[in-house]
């Protein structure tokens, strides 16, 4: 690159200075014939010199913005694959989930009428059991009321079975 820049330099320099010596006044005219050619045909290599210049330094512009696209290219590349493999990673994460959650909604629904029997079972549960004490409260008060009349009535015999004894006792 440098080379090239150095050769283009020195053939800019040399018809420059044909140039510059044509456009002396103090030139002969018939030099100046002969300058005219040559400053023509020199400000036509410097012309051609300089496009052939332009013409490489476009070269190295488009090889350099083609080298970008290439790594752009790549760099698109590896991030599309990047991307996937996030996507494939959280793929098998969402599946799962989505399978619990599905399941969850399953159990939850089940679970609805569960807890209305159960919730229908409780209140019978209390119904019979308050039902059940109250006829156990009875039974107790009964129980007692037979042990009371139980007891009066052995009572009320013994002291019967005494009076008839004693009776049977004056009589011898």
């Amino acid at each position: 690159m440098q080379g090239g820049a150095g050769a283009g330099g020195v053939v800019e320099q040399q018809p420059m200075q044909m140039v510059l010596r044509v456009k002396h006044p103090s030139s002969s005219m018939g030099d100046e014939e002969e300058a005219g050619e040559g400053s023509s045909r020199s400000a036509l290599s410097v012309f051609k010199a300089k496009e052939e210049q332009i013409e490489r330094r476009k070269m190295e512009v488009r090889e350099k913005v083609f080298a970008h696209l290439g790594r752009v290219e790549e760099e698109s590349k590896r991030l599309a694959f990047i991307r996937q493999e996030l996507e494939g990673m959280a793929d098998p994460t969402r599946k799962e989930v989505e399978s619990i959650r599905k399941r969850i909604d399953t159990v939850n629904r089940q679970l609805k009428p569960l807890g209305k029997s159960c919730v229908k079972k409780e209140k019978e549960y209390k119904e019979v059991l308050e039902a059940y004490n109250e006829k156990s409260k009875e039974k107790a008060l009964l129980v007692n009321r037979l042990i009371e009349l139980v007891s009066e009535s052995e009572r009320m015999r013994m002291k019967k079975l005494e009076e008839l004894n004693k009776t049977v006792d004056s009589l011898y």
